[in-house]
């Protein structure tokens, strides 16, 4: 990566600056606080259902395992944005360093890709479960449920080594400031020298993909669901089944809702309030939320929750 100052920008460029959210000190610090209040919860929340999966016997099923790990990976997916926009909101220079920026890229994206990878393979496990439910048992063993989390980890952090590696070495001019909370391809792009259509291309078809395939793979589970649902005769025989997936399916369209919003079109189409309101949404709000949608309508769950915390 080289970095080149502009004649009205002489001094050594040693990071970029996160604007982040603009506004008087008071609105930065009401802002800290109500940040960090919801960082606290969805820990809280994300760590409340791996404790009731891991003490509660019953919820040892291939479908709580993977939720465990889903919500373990929503504490992780929140911790890679979230701390560094609290001292930000602290913060007089808001600078933040390139090494730093880049693993943030990094680590955000790589979390991100692992997401979409576990949603995706929890529609599978809903998919047997519903449409093969004799055979479930035999294919979904615990052997292959804990394949299925370790390649969603390897495939996920792998995938974003050639983006990181192809964007880091681009050459960046001029100012440093990024009109965003966080380190986004599109920001970082903005402000490199000049246009490498190669590598823009490389990166354009590579990082669209691990969000494209498992939505594909999912709708096309849920197709095959709903087909059998309503072959159901009775009502309530196909609400039991619809109940077994809706918090997935809630899920789903939280966190691909707002991210098609924000990469399902250019970039330049949005504004820089916009973007940020997105990626605020998919990257904070969701993991918040999630907890919430799984353990609302569980009665697993909920057991296991009061059990846990000795209700």
């Amino acid at each position: 990566m080289k970095i080149f100052n502009t004649p009205n920008n002489s001094s050594t460029i040693t990071g970029f600056i996160l604007l982040g959210f603009p506004c008087s000190r008071e609105g930065q610090i009401l802002l800290f606080v109500l940040f960090s209040v919801v960082y606290l919860l969805t820990l809280m929340g994300n760590g409340s259902i791996i404790c009731a999966v891991h003490w509660d016997q019953r919820l040892h099923t291939p479908m709580y395992i993977l939720l465990a790990n889903f919500s373990f990976l929503e504490i992780w997916y929140v911790t890679s944005t979230v701390p560094n926009m609290l001292a930000n909101f602290l913060s007089e220079t808001k600078a933040m360093s390139f090494s730093g920026c880049f693993l943030q890229f990094y680590f955000f994206f790589s979390l991100g890709s692992t997401e979409c990878f576990f949603l995706a393979v929890m529609a599978f496990d809903r998919y047997l479960a519903i449409c093969q439910p004799l055979h479930y048992p035999t294919i979904m063993t615990g052997r292959l449920c804990t394949n299925l989390v370790a390649n969603c980890w390897a495939f996920g952090f792998l995938w974003f080594l050639i983006p990181i590696i192809i964007i880091s070495q681009m050459s960046f001019c001029g100012f440093r400031i990024i009109d965003h909370f966080l380190c986004d391809p599109g920001p970082l792009l903005a402000l490199t020298c000049k246009r490498s259509p190669v590598m823009e291309l490389v990166f354009s078809t590579l990082s669209p993909l691990p969000l494209s395939i498992p939505f594909v793979f999912i709708m096309g589970s849920y197709t095959l669901v709903f087909r059998v649902v309503l072959r159901v005769p009775s009502t309530t025989g196909r609400r039991k089944a619809f109940s077994t997936c809706g918090s997935h399916l809630a899920v789903v369209s939280l966190f691909y809702g707002s991210v098609l919003v924000m990469y399902g079109s250019p970039i330049s189409e949005h504004e820089a309030g916009m973007q940020k309101i997105v990626t605020l949404f998919y990257s904070v709000v969701t993991p918040l939320l999630n907890p919430v949608i799984y353990s609302l309508r569980n009665k697993d769950i909920k057991r296991a929750l009061q059990k846990c915390l000795g209700m």
